[in-house]
């Protein structure tokens, strides 16, 4: 089992003694969304923490979409909600990488591409991606890459 898992299952117990509701469903949730990624295909398997890390991203996500959608309809308690779970997903992902080293990433990768102008973003993105995952947003990340490659 994944390091990152079992502390998943460790941090649940402790939730649930100290009664702290949104770290309970929170967990819980994201448990789900692994064991359900790993019996999906062919046969069960065990993810790794790399892998593990993805789906507590790709959650972390469908979290801060959902608070900006409730924010949208004027349910905030709903959209409050969504934000305390996508804190609580945080505490397992690695650090956000600042700003000014994203920009340095894309930068770096741009020169090696040799890219230039904004036909170029599929190929910066892709080389930029695996360098920065579950480090930044693809939204950060290609808002950088456009305005590095607009600029240029």
């Amino acid at each position: 089992m994944s390091d990152l898992k079992e502390r998943l299952r460790t941090d649940l117990t402790t939730a649930m003694k100290a009664r702290d509701q949104v770290r309970v469903a929170t967990i819980r949730m994201a448990l789900s969304a692994i064991n359900t990624e790993e019996v999906a295909g062919d046969a069960h398997r065990e993810l790794t923490d790399d892998e593990v890390i993805t789906v507590l991203g790709r959650e972390q996500k469908k979290r801060r979409e959902s608070a900006e959608a409730f924010d949208g309809a004027g349910r905030t308690e709903l959209a409050e909600r969504e934000r305390a779970e996508q804190a609580v997903l945080s505490d397992y992902l690695p650090a956000q990488i600042s700003d000014e080293d994203l920009a340095t990433i894309v930068s770096a990768v741009i020169s090696e591409t040799g890219a230039a102008g904004p036909r170029q973003i599929g190929v910066v993105m892709k080389a930029v991606q695996p360098q920065v995952a579950g480090r930044a947003d693809g939204r950060r990340v290609s808002a950088e890459v456009k305005r590095q490659l607009s600029g240029s």
